[in-house]
């Protein structure tokens, strides 16, 4: 089985008997940089409607509560609080006894398996105005994705809720790292987007660096010292194959990020001591140079349309933050505050670029508009590093390191409007996350 085993999903399957038309004025979050007060909502362990699923239906409302909850913009009414027991799918919902616990919105589920087939179903109901939430929806697969399909239940809550897609749904490639500092081996690994699932894609036998998902999220760009110098290979996620990629003779090629089409790569190349950006088509293998100055230019990534790149660039004296055209040209420059800026990422939504910066001793992860308006740092520590944006644009994760000889990397997530900081869990030490597309 492949990490990416495909479900069959069934979208929008109506419960006719029990599900009543949407509201006029839906439950809604609003999302803003203000304090969001968390919206308590209720979920009863699924029902297993064979003896098979019991254990499995518990797990995945579990999931769908940790999913939320580990959004901060829900809060979970515990289970002893309950007044009314779901004990049927089709039961009824008593919209009283929810709201004397002051619940707001409800999620009931229902799961079946049928040797390594299973089937989810949910619904989601508005309790104060005491109707369902849009239609009731049902996904099919096997026992063996039921992580993923409890992701799927909590992306289509959220997504409702909210009024944004959703993001728990979906993978994080990273660096795992083992040893001392001073001798640090290093792999490839992914998992889904909590720390669940970890599976290993190379082993430490060399350095690796910088991994990138495609749009796709089946292949994944990363740089490698397999050769005692950096090159860009390409990596297929369900083989664990591998191609390399740009491998120039007396140049370092790293830093490699696709296209949104997934048809070009565009990554630094380092010959005679002087480092610009090139894109190269996949199709024809053939480089183009885009960036032509003596300055060190890296850290390229494309606008979600795929007509911009923003990149880091010293070419000003110091680390700052500059726009070009993706055929190259002329760019301009958008970090304007003090300290020195890099590893800059486009949101998926195209309005906001994530980066590090450094200043004054710290290290921060930030995001500005993309003329560099609106400058909001939303970490600090001795290092943080290395943004990489949700598929909704919504959460971004990044690398933080511990000081000193015994200092470790781990992942951590915030919010983009700086609520929420998190570490997430793996089983060592990790850093260079980059986030995949939803699954499909």
């Amino acid at each position: 089985m492949t990490m990416f085993r495909k479900l069959t999903m069934l979208v929008a399957l109506t419960f006719a008997s029990a599900i009543t038309p949407v509201l006029a004025e839906p439950l809604r979050i609003t999302i803003d940089q203000g304090q969001i007060e968390p919206m308590p909502i209720a979920v009863p362990n699924f029902i297993g409607e064979n003896a098979a699923a019991t254990d499995i239906a518990t797990q995945i409302s579990r999931v769908v509560v940790s999913d939320l909850e580990g959004s901060a913009l829900f809060r979970e009414i515990p289970q002893s609080a309950f007044i009314s027991q779901v004990t049927s799918f089709a039961s009824p919902i008593q919209y009283s006894d929810w709201r004397a616990i002051n619940t707001q919105a409800l999620v009931t589920g229902a799961v079946s398996v049928n040797g390594s087939s299973l089937t989810v179903k949910f619904r989601l109901f508005d309790v104060v105005t005491g109707q369902a939430q849009g239609e009731g929806l049902q996904f099919v697969g096997t026992t063996d994705s039921w992580r993923r399909m409890a992701h799927k239940v909590a992306d289509a809550v959220y997504s409702r809720i909210t009024g944004e897609g959703g993001y728990f749904d979906s993978r994080v490639v990273y660096v795992a790292e083992s040893g001392p500092k001073d001798n640090r081996k290093k792999r490839l690994a992914v998992m889904d987007y909590d720390g669940a699932g970890v599976q290993y894609l190379t082993n430490d036998s060399s350095l690796v660096l910088a991994p990138r998902f495609s749009p796709t999220g089946d292949r994944v760009l990363y740089t490698s010292y397999d050769s005692g110098f950096p090159r860009i290979y390409l990596l297929d996620v369900a083989t664990v194959g591998r191609s390399l990629l740009e491998s120039q003779e007396g140049s370092m090629s790293f830093a490699p990020r696709f296209s949104p089409d997934g048809q070009t790569v565009v990554y630094s190349l380092s010959r005679g001591g002087n480092t610009d950006i090139y894109s190269l088509n996949l199709a024809s293998r053939v480089p183009t140079r885009l960036t032509n100055t003596p300055a060190i230019e890296t850290a390229p990534s494309y606008s979600p349309d795929g007509s911009q790149i923003v990149f880091e660039s010293d070419r000003s004296g110091g680390q700052q933050v500059y726009i070009m055209s993706s055929n190259g040209g002329e760019a301009r420059r958008i970090s304007k505050g003090s300290g020195r800026y890099g590893t800059p990422v486009w949101s998926p939504r195209g309005d906001l670029i994530a980066f590090t910066k450094q200043d004054g001793g710290r290290f921060h992860i930030g995001v500005m508009r993309t003329d560099g308006s609106e400058e909001r740092l939303l970490t600090t520590s001795t290092l943080d590093e290395g943004p990489t944006w949700s598929p909704n644009g919504r959460v971004i994760m990044f690398t933080r390191e511990t000081s000193g000889a015994s200092g470790t990397a781990a992942l951590y997530s915030v919010d983009a409007t700086g609520r929420n900081l998190k570490r997430i869990s793996t089983p060592g030490a990790a850093s260079d996350p980059a986030w995949s597309p939803l699954l499909k």
